[in-house]
């Protein structure tokens, strides 16, 4: 139902995008993009406590992405790009040198599946690359804000198998978090155009999220006792999976903290994109074309002169 809900958003959005097709005047470009993506959540850091942005990063968790997007320009300098992006973020305590969430003991991955509606205002171009005059070239920059809309359902491994974590409920809540939730994507980004037709671009986009649940982890251990389901009560707490220091078993005990409630998780896709444009004969081809035929006209002109 979701999945549907989410697929129909995505068909809504994308006819609106194409019906601009007949207007295009190279305005609009299609693509796919490829990179990494990351999270910063109650899992990794160093030996501080949580912090945010890059400060919490684990390279070492860092996964793939991929996605797929359309883009309209509404203005000069203004677009529209509606796109689907695809992640795996993952995080375990094992990696951090922080030794309260070392012997906490959790990990997670999660995958991501996101639909985003931005707006990219371009803030410096360069349209004459290599200064040929053909403006076949040129290069954009942007930077992007807008809604996403997002589905993930984080996991655990254990006895070999990756285990569901939202049903069960891990910090006794009174019923499921959602997965699906908003969040506010926030970009920079550029591109070059190659013979108007082609570009390649790279873009960095962080998710500011609605939710503190990305890595199943959020607030204060549960009594085993409110949890009753025997598989709730072992991934809830994994600290009697490693020999604890003394001293320390204190600090997982029910009604110790687990997590940070007071900060949402958030996530990150690194990616390049390639797109195609879509040609049109409107006011700036045409603008355009002329320019090109006045540089031939008088690039001819200096010829005649010479001989």
């Amino acid at each position: 139902m979701l999945f549907g809900l989410m697929k129909k958003y995505f068909i809504f959005i994308l006819l609106v995008l194409l019906s601009c097709r007949f207007q295009a005047q190279f305005r609009m470009d299609f693509g796919v993009k490829t990179g990494a993506s990351n999270y910063l959540g109650d899992i990794g850091g160093n030996e501080n406590s949580r912090r945010d942005f890059v400060n919490d990063l684990k390279l070492a968790e860092t996964r793939m992405s991929l996605g797929a997007f359309v883009r309209y320009r509404v203005f000069r300098n203004i677009s529209l790009a509606f796109s689907y992006n695809y992640g795996r973020i993952a995080g375990d305590d094992k990696l951090s040198s922080n030794p309260g969430r070392r012997y906490r003991n959790l990990s997670f991955r999660n995958d991501i599946h996101e639909l985003a509606l931005e707006g990219q205002y371009f803030f410096y171009t360069y349209n004459d690359l290599g200064h040929t005059y053909l403006f076949e070239n040129n290069f954009r920059a942007y930077a992007g804000l807008g809604a996403a809309l997002f589905y993930h359902d984080p996991k655990a491994y254990y006895q070999g198998t990756w285990v569901d974590l939202r049903p069960l409920k891990t910090e006794g809540e009174l019923k499921p978090y959602s997965e699906v939730v908003m969040a506010i994507p926030l970009s920079l980004g550029c591109y070059f155009t190659f013979k108007k037709s082609y570009r390649i671009g790279w873009e960095l986009g962080w998710r500011k999220t609605f939710t503190d649940y990305l890595d199943d982890i959020s607030n204060r251990y549960a009594s085993p006792a409110t949890l009753g389901n025997p598989l709730a009560i072992v991934l809830a707490n994994r600290t009697g999976e490693l020999k604890t220091p003394p001293g320390m078993a204190d600090n997982y005990s029910p009604g110790s903290k687990r997590g940070d409630p007071t900060h949402d998780d958030s996530y990150i896709f690194t990616t390049i994109n390639f797109s195609y444009v879509l040609k049109g004969k409107g006011a700036w081809y045409r603008k355009t074309l002329w320019q090109k035929h006045d540089f031939i006209r008088r690039k001819r002109k200096v010829l005649r002169v010479r001989f």
